[in-house]
């Protein structure tokens, strides 16, 4: 899950997704110079977390994002997070923050307008070099961000809204057809539209526009008692989800028509757990969304209490698997059952499935879970009992959570480095303390599951958590491959999404007939097309850029499996 803290905290998640265990190859095994990556044959898209607090005592600013080789290798950044208002049930900006995680109402009426657009960078810490002065517009990271795009004019920057801490009242926002409309307009006129409410001097109609590029949704978690202390849920969020999404894709869309064609982009952070999947109608949303970013990481932690002592993200549960499904009738957490339940479903758990494997990303975490006072065992910790959670660390603040930049020397020492070869995943042990999560090995395994399955790329959490040299970021975009390259088409304007009705299912495309000219086959939604295959639809051709089922050429955004090649 992604968490928000008050303003000085630092990168947490908690919850739910996956286990694995088994065979423990001995120190120095996760060395993976000799792991061949595999072929990229489907999506390389990299979507980045870049959170509102990097800007206090981490000090890591929006700069670093170009210093540091980041910017140029992401195609997508979301900022997070923004907060729904808790009686109006809008976007909105405040100077509030976030309450203690133990509050049920942490959230309530949050939020970091200072960090957003009122705090001014000097020379040295600006994207340009430039220093931000008193009489301009807006200062903050939204100004930040608009001197990055400047410099990387294909990055794509998204607002995400909720997370951990402020997905109280989606369910609210959601609840009805006049909600959901009147939440929509708020979001898309603050951030798209960029009309910032005027505070500390700065401020006004407009003065955002042109920054944010598309919305995140990070409900945590819809139709589940088990997001943040206090959220408010019930059974009527699996429709309303859909319809929530639904409305932000047409207004969207209308804005966009309305603003020169540009193609606004909806993505979305959904769960890993199957408990939580269950709750969401995974046939239904894909039409909506351009990508889901699937949270495959915080599946084990410290809050598991004295053990077993597990991955935090395994790709695979293996038989040997020492933990418990989280819930009664799921299965174990892991990345593998995880985008089972969305591509194909499990009917004994009230999954349909049916989500398009191409509009789906891996969640890399840059952070690592951590117990202490496991002994070493047979397996060096591995599935070992803990006496609690591991020290905190000064960055990171919290026991059982540490960033890659404060364990890079375990994790980069050989003779801490564990490979578990049955869930493909990496795990550190030194001194009673057990650490999991990513090495350069468990990245490569990850990236090659996902071209085997034919999914979007990667989503990865949070930038915060990266070393001076962004050691692991440079080792994912490596394994994950490229990024689209097509430039950004002006689409042609179409009638708005119709709101779905909860009882009805979206309907299958009829295929269409090759319009004269057209050399290819038309496209029909039972075909499997491959990297490079064409078809001919509604008197265009389309190549596919990756494999895809199901999904209508013209449907599916910039970023999306289908390239426009023109008319036949």
């Amino acid at each position: 899950m992604h968490v928000r803290r008050p303003l000085l905290a630092a990168l947490t998640s908690a919850a739910l997704a996956a286990g694995a265990l088994a065979a423990v190859v001995g120190p120095g095994s996760a060395e993976a110079a000799d792991v061949a990556p595999a072929a990229a044959s489907t999506g390389g898209v990299k979507i980045a977390y870049y959170d509102q607090w990097s800007v206090y005592g981490n000090a890591f600013y929006p700069k670093h994002l170009d210093t540091r080789g980041i910017a140029e290798k992401l195609d997508v950044i979301n900022y997070s997070f923004g907060n729904i208002h808790p009686t109006e049930l809008t976007c909105f900006e405040a100077n509030k923050a976030a309450g203690d995680d133990a509050n049920p109402n942490a959230g309530d009426g949050a939020g970091d307008s200072y960090a957003d657009y009122q705090r001014s960078f000097s020379a040295a810490d600006s994207v340009d070099g430039v220093a931000d002065t008193w009489n301009q517009p807006i200062v903050g990271v939204f100004n930040q961000f608009k001197e990055l795009k400047a410099k990387h004019p294909h990055l794509k920057i998204n607002i995400s809204l909720g997370g951990w801490t402020y997905s109280k009242y989606f369910h609210d926002a959601a609840r009805t057809d006049a909600s959901r409309k009147k939440f929509v307009a708020s979001c898309v006129k603050q951030y798209i539209a960029g009309d910032l409410p005027v505070e500390g001097g700065y401020g006004g109609p407009g003065t955002a526009a042109g920054i944010f590029d598309g919305i995140d949704i990070d409900w945590e978690y819809p139709g589940s008692p088990d997001g943040h202390l206090g959220n408010h849920y019930g059974p009527e969020d699996k429709q309303n989800f859909t319809l929530l999404l639904a409305e932000f894709r047409k207004q969207l869309d209308a804005y966009g028509a309305a603003h020169g064609g540009k193609k606004y982009l909806l993505t979305a952070a959904l769960p890993a757990g199957q408990d939580k999947i269950r709750h969401i109608e995974t046939d239904k949303i894909g039409a909506y969304l351009d990508y889901a970013n699937i949270m495959t990481y915080d599946m084990h932690g410290a809050w598991d209490g004295d053990g077993p002592a597990y991955h935090q993200s395994p790709l695979y549960s293996p038989a040997s698997d020492p933990t418990d499904p989280v819930k009664p009738g799921t299965q174990k957490y892991s990345i593998d059952n995880a985008i089972d339940a969305w591509i194909d479903g499990n009917s004994a758990y009230g999954i349909a499935g049916g989500f398009p494997a191409g509009k789906l990303t891996l969640g890399y975490e840059f952070y690592y879970r951590g117990w202490k006072g496991v002994p070493a065992g047979t397996r060096n910790g591995l599935g070992g009992s803990a006496t609690g959670a591991s020290a905190a660390r000064p960055v990171s603040q919290q026991a059982g959570i540490a960033h890659y930049k404060e364990l890079g020397g375990i994790v980069d020492n050989p003779a801490t480095t564990f490979w578990d070869d049955e869930a493909k995943a990496a795990f550190f042990y030194k001194d009673g303390e057990f650490f999991t999560g990513l090495d350069r090995r468990a990245v490569q395994a990850r990236a090659d599951y996902a071209h085997q399955r034919g999914l979007a790329g990667a989503m990865m959490y949070s930038l915060l958590g990266l070393d001076p040299q962004a050691t692991l970021f440079h080792q994912i975009v490596t394994a994950v491959g490229s990024s689209p390259t097509d430039p950004e088409p002006t689409p042609t304007p179409t009638e708005p999404t119709p709101t779905p009705t909860p009882t009805e299912p979206s309907p299958t495309p009829t295929p269409t007939e090759p319009q004269p000219g057209c050399t290819a086959a038309a496209w029909t939604s039972t075909a499997v097309y491959n990297n490079g295959d064409e078809a001919s639809h509604k008197g265009r051709l389309w190549k596919a850029k990756w494999w895809t089922q199901g999904e209508e050429p013209g449907t599916t955004g910039e970023w999306g499996v289908w390239q426009d090649l023109g008319t036949c």
